[in-house]
């Protein structure tokens, strides 16, 4: 298994939730997402983003905007 690069990731993640313990460690992220029937916040655009609802209803929506 390949290792994590921590930093790299930061770097590009999009999240703006700050205290999430899991920045920068994306299959920690989806994992953690997925157990809660949700997507990261990196699938959403920018503004669906920082509504915090990370519902796959939600990413439809979004993406019926783009």
């Amino acid at each position: 298994m390949r290792e994590c690069n921590v930093e790299k990731n930061k770097s590009k993640c999009t999240c703006t939730y700050e205290p999430c313990p899991r920045k920068g460690m994306c299959c920690e992220c989806v994992s953690y997402h997925r157990k809660s029937g949700e997507l990261p916040g990196c699938f959403f655009s920018p503004d669906d983003e920082r509504s915090y609802d990370r519902s796959y209803g939600r990413f439809v929506k979004s993406l019926a905007r783009r």
